[in-house]
C-alpha cells in the first residue's frame, strides 16, 4: 500500500511539474532551445536538474520545486533583457564569434584560441555541402558553436540572375587533404597517382620550401593544389566580427 502511494505521488509530480517546466521554457523564449548560448545552456541544465530531482525524490517539497522553476524562468528573462539593453553585459555572458577561415586560409591561431581542431572545421564544412576550402571567403564560429560561411560570389548557389547572365563554372570535384599540420598523407597522393616529388614541386611553385610550414593542403579532381600555411594569421588584417 505504501509503495502504491509513493508511485501515485511520483505520477502526480510528473503530471504537475512537467507542464510547469514546459510553460517556463516557452516563457523564456526560443533562444533557450534553438541557440543555447552559455547562460541559456546553464539555465536549461539547472531547470532539468530541478525537475529531475523533484520527480525522482518524493521527499522533496513539491512547492519549493515549483517556486525554483518560476525563479529560474524569471532570472533568465531578466538576464536576456539585460543583455539586449547592454551589449557589454551580453558579451560578458557569451562567447565572441571567431573567424576561422579567411580568403580560403585557415586561421590557425584563432582556431587554437577556441580549441577547434581542423578535423572539426572540415566536418562542419562538409555538413554544409562545402568540400573545397578555397571556395570559402569567410567562415566564423558563432557563439553557439555554429559555423557561418560566406563563399566567394562565383561559388555561391546559382540564383535566377546568375543563370540569366552567365553559365556556372565546371565542377572540379572534392578537395582531399594531402597535408595536415605538416604531415604528408602519402596514401592519398598515391590514390591520385601522385607522389611526394610532385607535392614538393607544387609547393615550391607557391614559394613554400618546407612542408612543416603547411597547415592544410588538398588537391581536387584536376590535381590542383590548394595550400593554407601556418604563418598567415595576422589578426590585425582581419575584418572585425561583432555580435
Amino acid at each position: 500500500m505504501e509503495y502504491a502511494l509513493e508511485l501515485l505521488k511520483i505520477l502526480g509530480r510528473v503530471a504537475t511539474i512537467l507542464p510547469l517546466a514546459l510553460f517556463a521554457t516557452l516563457f523564456m523564449g526560443k533562444r533557450s532551445i534553438g541557440e543555447l548560448p552559455v547562460f541559456d545552456f546553464l539555465v536549461i541544465l539547472t531547470l532539468g536538474s530541478v525537475v529531475g530531482a523533484d520527480i525522482a525524490d518524493p521527499e522533496i517539497n513539491h512547492i519549493y520545486t515549483a517556486i525554483a522553476i518560476v525563479a529560474i524562468a524569471l532570472l533568465q528573462k531578466i538576464v536576456a533583457t539585460w543583455k539586449i539593453n547592454n551589449r557589454k553585459i551580453g558579451r560578458l555572458l557569451t562567447f565572441e564569434p571567431t573567424m576561422v577561415i579567411y580568403q580560403g586560409q585557415f586561421l590557425v591561431k584563432e582556431m587554437k584560441k577556441i580549441q577547434y581542431p581542423i578535423d572539426t572545421i572540415l566536418q562542419m564544412l562538409r555538413a554544409q555541402q562545402i568540400f573545397n576550402v578555397k571556395d570559402v571567403e569567410i567562415a566564423i564560429v558563432e557563439a553557439n558553436g555554429y559555423l557561418s560561411i560566406k563563399l566567394y560570389p562565383e561559388k555561391e548557389a546559382a540564383r535566377v540572375e546568375h543563370i540569366l547572365t552567365q553559365q556556372r563554372s565546371s565542377a572540379k570535384g572534392i578537395d582531399v587533404p594531402v597535408v595536415i599540420d605538416g604531415t604528408i598523407y602519402k596514401h592519398v597522393l598515391s590514390s591520385r597517382n601522385l607522389n611526394t616529388t610532385w607535392l614538393y614541386q607544387e609547393l615550391e611553385r607557391k614559394n613554400i620550401f618546407d612542408v612543416n610550414d603547411v597547415f592544410y593542403a588538398a588537391v581536387n579532381d584536376l590535381n590542383e593544389l590548394h595550400v593554407s600555411i601556418k604563418n598567415t594569421n595576422n589578426s590585425e588584417n582581419l575584418p572585425p566580427i561583432l555580435h
